[in-house]
């Protein structure tokens, strides 16, 4: 398609923009280049995507790895579920938080040694700490009643720098542990070093700690034995990277003071629209259709997300294992092998432009940008940096300059508009984005609700620290000698485990924890290992 003249955008811009007064968002799709042939291509496959999506919401088993329902949009609206039994949990549910947040911030639940609970201390990980970790900086705000900090990973520096951050505050934290299994060797870590770190200071972790978790998971089961404060439940039918409107992610929101039902309000508002079925009136199936065209449904094509907003800065990071994670499959349903997928990064604009905004100009053609703008900055009236310019105009005009400037060097970009950001909006964009990646995945045959490749990650990590486990038990058994990697795996019986050991014991022997040292060489064949 060829470029436009402004004029020509201009009519493109009005004949294509979709305004959702209902969800304060708009969709601009006028930079994206598709014509009349490709919309009316879309109407077969699209009416039968939003016939998946029906069945979807009417209780499918759509993870048909786990036979499993997927649910997250009853969470919303708990009246689509498909029984009573299910209703009521979450109506039940999203009550306890209320009440549990009301009784934490009015002190009716208080630690023993603290006047009351002012820090939320969150350990999840994927879907239990990217989304809670991005609505929780989005809608913070400085007189916050408390403030919300995460342990994400298994890395002991990183858990170090939080448990130092809250040193003096351990007393009067809270600690939340999000596990549907309570079996994630990254969570479990995590919470066995805070735990560590609350005993050392002489309190109970028991007293100031919070469960998320499945009924009758391991995690619910040590809850109850050792008498944490509360336990919330999940569900089978969440999956991690839609659980971000679950107990999951409504609760640390609710404690740190967002108003978790303008969250949910403004989600089953999006719903609402999204179920729709003109594809220009329903902004996720035109959303959807615009990663279709960019490629025309192959995954030779990137997003990439520029809020321009810094509270939207994890925007870029929550998208990546929703969509990735989700699109991103080597067989479609038909056992097909397709590789198909949808790489997503970024980060916030103008800040980018500053970054890699030069590639996207002027380097490979094979994204396509996704700009989010927030109409209103400051609810006051701003500075004028410049005679009658402020801050946020700078902002905005290099928003519309960057679009323009891709747009005139032949790159793709769409744009969402919200008016504000609130809690109302927010919970609209998440909808938003959960819809048109189920929609996508209707379009280019995929299932979106499973995830293979992240269960294998987890097992040859499991493998790893078996092997890991062995080399130890025989170092420790054979301590009068030094063993190269090689050697090692002869001893061991396992030849093709050469590299792997190798890396193993490496890390050991950089740590005090195994007592083990190193005597280096020149080639790392030579290298030899041996417990000290």
């Amino acid at each position: 398609m060829e470029t436009l003249d402004t004029a020509q955008l201009w009519d493109r811009y009005n004949q294509y923009i979709l305004r959702a007064e209902h969800i304060r968002l708009s969709l601009d799709v006028s930079r994206m280049r598709f014509d009349e042939a490709f919309l009316g291509r879309m109407k077969v496959p699209f009416a039968e995507a939003f016939t998946s999506m029906a069945l979807l919401e009417g209780g499918t088993r759509a993870n048909v790895d786990e036979d499993r329902m997927v649910g997250h949009y009853w969470l919303r609206q708990p009246s689509l579920a498909p029984d009573d039994v299910i209703r009521q949990d979450i109506e039940h549910t999203v009550e306890n938080i209320k009440t549990f947040a009301t009784d934490i911030h009015d002190g009716a639940i208080k630690p023993k040694k603290a006047d009351g609970f002012y820090v939320v201390l969150v350990i999840g990980i994927g879907g239990s700490a990217l989304g809670p970790q991005f609505v929780c900086d989005a809608l913070s705000k400085v007189d916050d009643p408390m403030i919300v900090r995460f342990i994400d990973n298994t890395d002991p520096d990183g858990i170090d720098r939080i448990l130092d951050e809250l040193s003096d505050m351990l007393d009067q934290t809270l600690t939340v542990v999000v596990s549907k299994s309570g079996g994630t060797a990254e969570t479990r870590n995590a919470m066995l070093e805070v735990k560590q770190a609350y005993e050392l200071a002489g309190l109970s972790f028991a007293e100031h700690a919070v469960a998320i978790t499945c009924k009758d998971s391991q995690l619910d089961k040590q809850a109850t034995q050792d008498q944490w404060l509360r336990t919330f439940p999940m569900w089978d039918w969440v999956g991690g990277r839609t659980s971000v409107l679950s107990a999951a992610g409504l609760l640390p929101a609710a404690l740190q003071g967002v108003d978790i039902e303008a969250l949910l309000y403004g989600a089953q508002n999006c719903d609402t629209l999204t179920r729709g079925s003109t594809l220009l009136e329903n902004p996720a199936a035109l959303l959807a259709a615009m990663w279709h065209c960019s490629r025309e449904g192959s995954a030779e094509r990137n997003m990439v997300v520029l809020p321009y907003c810094d509270r939207l800065a994890l925007l870029g990071k929550y998208l990546q294992q929703l969509v990735m994670e989700s699109v991103g499959k080597s067989m479609d349903r038909d056992g097909q092998q397709v590789h198909q997928g949808l790489t997503v990064y970024g980060n916030k604009g103008s800040t980018d432009q500053h970054a890699f905004v030069q590639q996207l100009h002027e380097g490979p053609n094979d994204f396509f940008v996704t700009f989010v703008e927030v109409l209103q900055h400051r609810s006051e009236a701003s500075m004028m940096v410049s005679p009658d310019v402020t801050a946020g105009d700078y902002l905005d005009a290099f928003l519309h300059g960057t679009r323009n400037s891709l747009y005139s060097n032949g790159r793709d970009s769409l744009t969402i508009t919200l008016d504000h950001l609130d809690a109302r909006s927010l919970g609209g964009l998440i909808a938003l984005f959960e819809r048109a990646v189920g929609l996508y995945a209707e379009l280019i045959n995929v299932n979106a609700y499973h995830q293979p490749g992240v269960e294998h990650g987890k097992q040859a990590a499991g493998e790893a620290i078996t092997l890991q486990g062995l080399a130890l038990q025989h170092l420790r058994a054979n301590s009068d000698k030094a063993l190269t990697s090689p050697e090692l795996a002869e001893a061991l019986g396992q030849p093709d485990a050469v590299e792997k050991l190798y890396h193993i014991l490496r890390h050991a022997a950089a740590n005090p924890d195994h007592c083990v040292s190193i005597q280096p060489a020149d080639e790392p064949v030579l290298v030899q290992f041996q417990a000290s």
